[in-house]
């Protein structure tokens, strides 16, 4: 999302907390949260076998990571649909914004195929 734009709409967290309830409910949600901005941040950065650590506030930086979340559901087709309700919600709740919800399954091992 958007560095800086402000809080979301109290409606919009509403309706998270009755998404996110539900899939606890039937175990889908495993875990998840917001994250604040980048003024606290701190990355270290490989480049070419050298470490540098980066403190933020990023100047650069034009989109951050919002928040995340842990799901696990019976197939790939169940997630898609569920990032499309996900994604919704915020349409809804707080348009005026531009928001990307990437869905990204977890690796098991060099060795694991995505299914």
């Amino acid at each position: 999302m958007e560095e800086g734009i402000g809080m979301p709409p109290q409606s919009l967290f509403e309706a998270m907390d009755s998404y996110i309830g539900e899939r606890a409910a039937s175990g889908v949600f495993l875990d998840g949260g917001g994250l604040y901005g980048t003024e606290d941040a701190v990355n270290f950065v490989v480049r070419k076998g050298e470490l540098s650590r980066v403190d933020g506030p990023y100047a650069e930086a034009k989109e951050v990571v919002g928040g995340w979340s842990l799901l696990e559901y019976p197939s790939v087709e169940d997630a898609v649909a569920d990032q499309q309700k996900f994604a919704e919600l915020h349409a809804e709740h707080w348009p005026e914004v531009t928001v990307v919800a990437t869905l990204r399954q977890i690796s098991e091992g060099p060795d694991a195929a995505a299914d």
